[in-house]
């Protein structure tokens, strides 16, 4: 056997500390796998308290921008995390995918709208399919037991519109038109069908887009085409409530013009404690954003949920109780 070449100071390790420094490693590689575990498991923890939100209407919307205040308060309240998401623009494919893309990411609930319950049918039944707890918001009462939703927090918008059109007949309307800035959103043509059978005389569906200024040329073309149109009911308070009053007010017939709009913004609201407006339909969608949540959480947390429906609406905002509300309304609340 030749003889070993070592450099000077360098002397082998005796076979004890070789035992021991491998006993060390293999207690650190065995430490090591178990907290790569507990990350692991962490992260499924904190996904599986995730709820997912998918509606038909943007943030930047200001009603869905409510909704959106709703989904985060509820999210801090009850300590889980929530993903909102809508399409850019009214776009049933668009929101089907969406709502596909949330459900691969294996949430703890899905909160969903449904304007078009056939178009985005197959996709919210895939995710009941899945295991994934469904709740409907503000559109698609009719079907979301159909789909395997658990409940729906929103508002019957046909006997909304009913009564909406029922209160205009009461105050002396005979000639109305509905601007519907969606039309094919079956929500908003469920308002306008109620309001003409509340209304029960002369009405017509005025079609517009979700544009304030195409709206109020549209509604200014059509009190210009008919003078004895004496009513206006509008679907939404910022995107067709305001501009319609604008047109009234351009028409110089504004004095003679019941208008009432679905919904709240702080300008119709200070239209109606200017009294220059009818009234405007609260379905409180803070509400909607928020009772969806805070239910998911709970059921995720303990197994519970309410046995039906939840309505959010509608409530009547006149006049009087206009300024009562205008300070939330600025702050997204109402």
């Amino acid at each position: 056997m030749g003889n070993v070449t070592r450099k000077p100071g360098i002397q082998p390790s005796p076979p004890f500390v070789r035992q021991a420094r491998g006993a060390l490693m293999k207690v650190f590689n065995s430490t090591l796998k178990a907290a790569v575990a507990v990350v692991a498991l962490a992260g499924a923890a904190a996904q599986a308290q995730t709820i997912a939100v998918v509606t038909h209407g943007q943030a930047n919307d200001a009603f869905w921008s409510v909704v959106k205040n709703g989904v985060e308060t509820a999210a801090k309240d009850a300590g889980v995390k929530v993903n909102y998401r809508a399409p850019e623009s009214f776009d049933m494919v668009a929101m089907s995918r969406l709502i596909d893309a949330a459900v691969n990411q294996k949430p703890a609930g899905l909160v969903v709208s449904v304007p078009d319950a056939t178009a985005l049918g197959g996709a919210i039944e895939r995710a009941v399919k899945a295991g994934v707890p469904v709740i409907t918001i503000n559109s698609g009462q009719d079907a979301s037991k159909k789909l395997g939703a658990l409940l729906h927090v929103g508002q019957s918008e046909y006997d909304a519109g009913k009564a909406a059109g029922e209160k205009l007949k009461s105050m002396g309307g005979k000639s109305g038109i509905c601007v519907n800035q969606e039309v094919g959103n079956v929500s908003l043509d469920l308002r306008c069908k109620g309001f003409a059978d509340g209304f029960g005389g002369k009405s017509k569906v005025v079609p517009t887009t979700n544009e304030p200024a195409d709206v109020r040329a549209k509604v200014k073309a059509a009190l210009d085409a008919d003078t004895s149109v004496d009513t206006i009911m509008a679907l939404g308070a910022s995107t067709a409530g305001e501009p319609a009053l604008a047109a009234a007010k351009a028409s110089g017939r504004l004095a003679g013009i019941r208008v009432a709009t679905f919904d709240l913004s702080p300008g119709f609201l200070k239209a109606l404690v200017a009294k220059e407006a009818a009234f405007a339909i609260d379905q409180q969608q803070f509400l909607q954003g928020y009772l969806s949540v805070n239910f998911l959480a709970l059921h995720a947390k303990y197994g519970l949920m309410p046995g039906g429906n939840v309505p959010s609406g509608p409530n009547l905002i006149t006049s009087d109780k206009a300024a009562q509300v205008i300070e939330l309304s600025a702050k997204g609340i109402r």
